[in-house]
């Protein structure tokens, strides 16, 4: 079975040419849209659910480059909740690929703790089966204070949910009088959503669109697309990319004061999202 961090993935030139671009700045927010799966079985005639789980290997592959890269943050989109309209067959292929995966992540948690390595999905949750939601929530719990790597997994996400879910709480902290509706401003939408900002996001398999991925977020963001297919991404095409954002890349943005009563807003925010993990784990 394999891993969620692969070991050994670099030969000694390429931990050298990882070596020299680390001289230049590297991105602190890598995000990837990992398309191709279905069109890499089929080139290959091979069944839809081998081109996913081929896909997970090398996304294995990218998190150690990343750590290599002293990358710490990463984003993936791994499942739309437009992919719930795909037939029942791929998506309870899917939904047992993602079980099968976050239940070898929690066997293995003692390795993913020694990387450093944080897990948070981002997503309606509540839209996955019971068990899956049981694990993710384990796995989210279960990483929380690991701070090497930080692991986005956007499943069962649309960005235009994650911008009305974002929405809805600060309405709610309005209704409920922790904040005001004058506190409410772009910073603190931004603040209440799942997903950071990326400086550099990445789309494989030729397609120059974004479905629906980080809308709110890509702002101010490199847009990097590579025509190969996600399961035969190479660590060259990675360090490609690197290259044209250390070119091409704006400077680094400011971040923005926030007000002691927008921080405690969203520190209960925080809060009440862990007590939601917690009762999924419970239930």
């Amino acid at each position: 079975m394999s891993t969620w961090v692969k070991e050994d993935s670099v030969t000694f030139f390429q931990l050298f040419c990882i070596r020299v671009l680390k001289t230049g700045r590297i991105p602190q927010h890598i995000a990837f849209i990992m398309d191709g799966n279905r069109r890499y079985a089929k080139k290959r005639s091979v069944d839809t659910k081998l081109g996913h789980y081929r896909g997970f290997d090398k996304l294995s592959e990218t998190l150690k480059w990343c750590l290599d890269l002293g990358v710490p943050e990463v984003t993936i989109y791994a499942f739309s909740i437009e992919n719930f309209k795909r037939t029942k067959d791929e998506v309870d292929a899917l939904m047992e690929l993602a079980k099968d995966k976050f239940q070898k992540l929690l066997e293995e948690i003692e390795q993913i703790n020694e990387w450093g390595v944080r897990v948070h999905v981002a997503g309606r949750i509540s839209l996955l089966p019971p068990d899956l939601r049981k694990l993710v929530s384990q796995a989210m719990i279960a990483t929380k204070d690991n701070n090497k790597l930080r692991l986005n997994i956007a499943y069962a996400y649309t960005a235009r949910d994650e911008i009305s879910r974002a929405a809805s709480c600060l309405v709610d902290g309005v209704k409920n009088h922790h904040i005001t509706p004058q506190d409410i401003d772009e910073e603190l939408l931004t603040q209440a959503m799942d997903l950071a900002e990326p400086e550099l996001l990445i789309r494989t398999s030729g397609e120059i669109r974004l479905s629906d991925f980080m809308l709110w977020q890509v702002s101010n963001t490199m847009l990097y697309f590579s025509d190969v297919l996600w399961p035969e991404y190479s660590i060259w095409n990675l360090l490609a990319a690197i290259i044209h954002f250390q070119r091409y890349a704006p400077p680094p943005k400011d971040e923005d004061d926030i007000s002691p009563s927008k921080l405690e807003f969203l520190e209960q925010l925080n809060k009440d999202r862990w007590q939601i993990l917690e009762n999924y784990v419970n239930a």
